[in-house]
Formats: C-alpha cells, sequence, structure tokens
C-alpha cells in the first residue's frame, strides 16, 4: 500500500505591488511574452507581467490601481538622436513651412512689429528649397527684409546659417574670413567677398568654442537662459509624446549643467544620455575630460559618454560625401571632413579607449567611410561590443547595407526625413541626389532584412519630436497629408518600427537590461496611447496622443 501523496503548499501571495495597470492591450517588445493584459510596479520596476485573472493577487489596499479600459499600452519611446538642448527657440521669427522669399519676409515684418526694439532678428527653420534653382541664400536677400538690424537665420537643419550684411560686421565676416569658430563663410567666385551664407555651423557653431564665440560676440540666441529655455520646453514636449529616454546626441562640456540645473528643478521627467561632441582637433586631455564626465554623470536619470562626430554634412547644400558627383555636375561629389586614412586612425584610437561613437553620415561615401573605419579598428583593436552608430544613413549604397550587421554596427535613423515632402520628387535632396540614386534612399527595410540594428529618432529640432510621425512615415513613406508614397519599397511593418522606437534604441545605447520592453525587472516606462497603432489604419497613427506616459512607476503626464 502506498503512502498518500504529500499535501502541496500553496505559493505564497505576492506582496502587494505599489501600482497595477490591468484591462489593458500590452505589447511588450519582448519575445517571451509579446502579448500581455496586466502588469504590476514595485519601487519603480515591474515585477509582473500577464493577464487580468492575475492581476487581482497584486492588489493591496494601498495598490494605485490604472484601468486602461482596452487601449493599447507600449513600452516608453527612446528617441535615439533628439537635440532637445538645441530645441525651437519662441524668440526667433518660426520660419517652417515657409516656401518662398515672399512668405520669409512676411514672417519677418510680422515679427518686427510685435518687437520695434530688437537689436538683433532671429530666425529658424528656412528651408533650402525657397531659393530657386538650388542656390543658397545671400546677404542681399535677407537685407532687404531685415535693413540695418542684424540678422542671423537658422537653416531647418541646423547645419548652415544665413546672415545680412549687418550681421556679417557684427560677426566678423569678411573676405579674410575663412573657417571661424562658428562655420565657414561662403564666398563670391568672382568677387571673394562673403555671401552671407555660412556653411558647416552644426559642426563649429554648435561646438563648445562656437557657442562660445556667438555669445561673446553678443549673439542672443547663444546665452545660456535661451539655451535653457529651449532645453525645458522641449523637455516638456518629450514627455507628452511618451519618449521616457532622449538621447541627446551633441554637447560639450559646458552644457551638461544645463541638464543637471534641469533635474535640480524637477524638470527631467524623462531618463537622458548625453553624448559629448568631438570635433577635429580634440586632444587627449579633452578626451580625459570626457571619461571624467563619464564616470561622474553613470546613473539611471542622466548619462554622459558616446562621442559624436562628423564624417560629411548635408545632401541639400550638396556638402554630404558622395561616391558620385551631384545630379547635374560633373565633378562636385561633397567632401568628408577628414581623409579616409585619417578617420580610420582616429576611430580605431577612441575605440581602443572604450568610447562609443555616434557618426553622422548622409552620404553613401561618407556612409562607406565610417564602415570602413569601423572594420579598421576591429582589426587593430579587436572585436568588441561597441555599438558604434551611423547616424542619418540616408543614401546607402547597396554594397554597404548587410556591413552594418557584419561589423556590429547600429543604423540610427529618422523616418520623417524620407518623407516624400521634405526629400522626394521635386525637394532638393531628391533632385541633387538624382533619380538612378533614389533606391539608396534611407534603406530601413533593407537594413533590417540584413540583420542590422534599426534604432528610430526624431531628429527634434529638424523635424517634428512626435514618435507617431515618425511611425507613420516608417510605415508608409507618404507625405504627412496623405499622398503617394516615395520608395515604398523601404517601408517597414509597424510592429519593427516601434522596436526601432523601444527595444532597438535601448539596444543602441546599451540600455536593453533596464528599459525598451515591458519585462519583469525592467524600470516601469510606459505609454497608453489613445488609439490602437497596431492595428487602426496608418493614416490614423498621426494624432494618437499619449493618455498616460508613466517613468519609473510614477505618471509623469495625462492627457
Amino acid at each position: 500500500m502506498t503512502s498518500p501523496a504529500p499535501a502541496l503548499t500553496p505559493a505564497p501571495a505576492p506582496a502587494p505591488a505599489d501600482l497595477v495597470l490591468r484591462a489593458a492591450r500590452v505589447h511588450t517588445v519582448d519575445p517571451g511574452l509579446p502579448e500581455a493584459e496586466a502588469l504590476a510596479v514595485t519601487r519603480g520596476r515591474i515585477v509582473w507581467v500577464g493577464d487580468d485573472a492575475g492581476a487581482d493577487a497584486w492588489i493591496g489596499p494601498d495598490t494605485e490601481v490604472i484601468d486602461a479600459a482596452g487601449r493599447r499600452v507600449l513600452p516608453g519611446f527612446v528617441d535615439a538622436h533628439n537635440h532637445v538642448r538645441l530645441g525651437s527657440d519662441e524668440a526667433c521669427v518660426q520660419l517652417a513651412g515657409a516656401r518662398s522669399l515672399e512668405e520669409i519676409g512676411a514672417r519677418i515684418a510680422a515679427w518686427r512689429e510685435q518687437h520695434p526694439d530688437a537689436q538683433w532678428i532671429e530666425a529658424e527653420a528656412f528651408d533650402y528649397s525657397v531659393f530657386p534653382e538650388g542656390r543658397m541664400p545671400r546677404a542681399e536677400d535677407l537685407d532687404e527684409l531685415t535693413g540695418d538690424t542684424p540678422a542671423f537665420v537658422l537653416s531647418y537643419d541646423v547645419h548652415t546659417m544665413w546672415v545680412n550684411t549687418a550681421a556679417m560686421a557684427r560677426l566678423g565676416i569678411d573676405r579674410t574670413s575663412h573657417e571661424l569658430p562658428f562655420g565657414t563663410p561662403e564666398k563670391d567666385p568672382v568677387t571673394g567677398e562673403p555671401t552671407g551664407f555660412v556653411r558647416d555651423f552644426a559642426v563649429r557653431g554648435l561646438s563648445r568654442a562656437g557657442h562660445r564665440a556667438l555669445r561673446e560676440l553678443g549673439v542672443p540666441w547663444a546665452s545660456p537662459e535661451r539655451q535653457y529655455g529651449r532645453l525645458l520646453r522641449s523637455l516638456d514636449d518629450a514627455t507628452r509624446f511618451g519618449i521616457t529616454t532622449i538621447v541627446e546626441p551633441q554637447n560639450s562640456l559646458d552644457d551638461l549643467e544645463l541638464f543637471t540645473r534641469a533635474r535640480t528643478e524637477g524638470r527631467l521627467r524623462s531618463r537622458l544620455v548625453a553624448a559629448l561632441f568631438h570635433p577635429r582637433g580634440t586632444s587627449d586631455a579633452e578626451l580625459e575630460e570626457f571619461a571624467e564626465a563619464a564616470r561622474r554623470f553613470d546613473d539611471e536619470w542622466l548619462r554622459v559618454g558616446p562621442l559624436k562626430l562628423y564624417i560629411d554634412d548635408v545632401v541639400e547644400p550638396r556638402t554630404a560625401a558622395m561616391l558620385e558627383p551631384y545630379s547635374g555636375c560633373h565633378r562636385h561629389s561633397g567632401e568628408t571632413f577628414y581623409q579616409p586614412e585619417e578617420f580610420a586612425d582616429l576611430l580605431a584610437k577612441l575605440d581602443a579607449r572604450g568610447f562609443q561613437c555616434f557618426v553622422h553620415a548622409t552620404g553613401d561615401r561618407g556612409i562607406r567611410t565610417v564602415l570602413d573605419a569601423v572594420a579598421h579598428a576591429r582589426e587593430l583593436v579587436g572585436p568588441r561590443d561597441a555599438r558604434h552608430q551611423v547616424v542619418h544613413v540616408e543614401c546607402c549604397d547597396p554594397q554597404d547595407v548587410p556591413r552594418f550587421a557584419e561589423l556590429g554596427v547600429v543604423a540610427c535613423m529618422q523616418p520623417r526625413h524620407c518623407a516624400p515632402e521634405i526629400a522626394g520628387p521635386g525637394q532638393d535632396w531628391a533632385h541633387n541626389v538624382g533619380p538612378e540614386r533614389w533606391h539608396k534612399a534611407w534603406p530601413m527595410r533593407s537594413l533590417q532584412e540584413k540583420g542590422a540594428t534599426l534604432a528610430f529618432s526624431s531628429d527634434w529640432n529638424v523635424a517634428e519630436m512626435d514618435p507617431m510621425v515618425g511611425l507613420y512615415t516608417a510605415v508608409t513613406r507618404r507625405p504627412l497629408g496623405g499622398g503617394e508614397a516615395w520608395m515604398p519599397e523601404e517601408t517597414v511593418d509597424v510592429e519593427t518600427a516601434v522596436h526601432a522606437y523601444t527595444m532597438g534604441s535601448a539596444y543602441a545605447n546599451f540600455l536593453e537590461e533596464e528599459r525598451g520592453s515591458l519585462t519583469v525587472g525592467k524600470v516601469a516606462d510606459l505609454v497608453v496611447l489613445s488609439r490602437d497603432v497596431l492595428a487602426v489604419e496608418p493614416e490614423e497613427i498621426p494624432g494618437t496622443v499619449c493618455e498616460i506616459v508613466m517613468v519609473g512607476g510614477e505618471v509623469v503626464h495625462r492627457a
């Protein structure tokens, strides 16, 4: 006669959670449990994910319970390239959407009526396509609109600056000027006089030396208080858009005080990773300062560490480095900021010191130069989990697409940039590249199919910060207001796009153990959406809002 089986001891009930979210459609971005209905949070971290029936066990008398009423829940968005510090400046004339010089003039005139005592006229977001036949703006274009008041106007991509004659005098731009701390003045090929168009502003004007020079020259836009105001507005926008981690891609050591101030004042409600700008000529002593900053700022709210470099510029003013000449040109194909061998040695040096590099590259030759440099670093230093990024990947040769996965290089991309109304037929990008190379434009699907890590981002304030705009464009490659798709063969499905905006960007920044998915043990960063972006028609994705945004288990925004 066998002995009776011992009685099973019931599993102890879990301790009540601080918060339970239930009645939701949770897309976890975790392949181990892709979908769920509820989750529990304790001390800012997810302690359980499952179905509604299991949620009751986690609810105690002090548990906050949020009923999602069947709404879609996603991990908080990780925006892998967002210039929150640069931001958009309410004190500037806003030129976004102005399609003619006349409209620019009207907006400046209206601003001057409201600010009759202004010592400077500052404007942002002019579009290169305003000017006919691909020419760049000139001081005389602006003189007619601004008179003797110095005027400082930034392009929509913040890579170039347009100034009037009065501003050239104040900034010391004359025929003897070559490379200034804040940019490279364009010269008239006949007279040798500066035209009023300044290139390389992103590389120089946004550098530590460039900002200091502009402040010393009295440009109000460059003042610390104006910078802090832009940062605060951007941080507030990031919170309401559900961006729970921001990667600010280009900062100097001077700028870190702005982030610590925002944190001290309770305005940093999203987590932030700050990359430090490595301009040409950065010394070994400065690299040690960068390493010390990375050691000092290394917690779950504010982390410093990656380095930002440029290999080329941008396609619209024909300053990106291309493998073949620009459309309509016999010879001009753009330049790299470093010779290939020099850049390869630099990247190997930085790799050997343990730095992760974010490298701006838009042209196909620029992208190839970066990939070649990573291959060189791996040969010299040996393979390591560096996760170097090529940032933008706008015009990528098909031969280089598989190299991203082979070399472990992340493709940090901004889907909105490839929208037809920004880069497609009739726009400067498509015109300068030429139809024979359009197949190279933002090859998101090709990269994903070849195994590359996609990290999506906004590139605010070059494009809209709202991830819904990026998701829509990645999925459709159509204009925001609807219309014909441009290069639809490079769209991705919505699940892939969501992954790139969450887990892909978390992985790209060594955050995948803590963020990017709704997984037990990770921080409770999530969004509750007004529409189910995984199920609605793509046209309904824009306009979807975050009804609840949670960071570390705390609700930081309610619509």
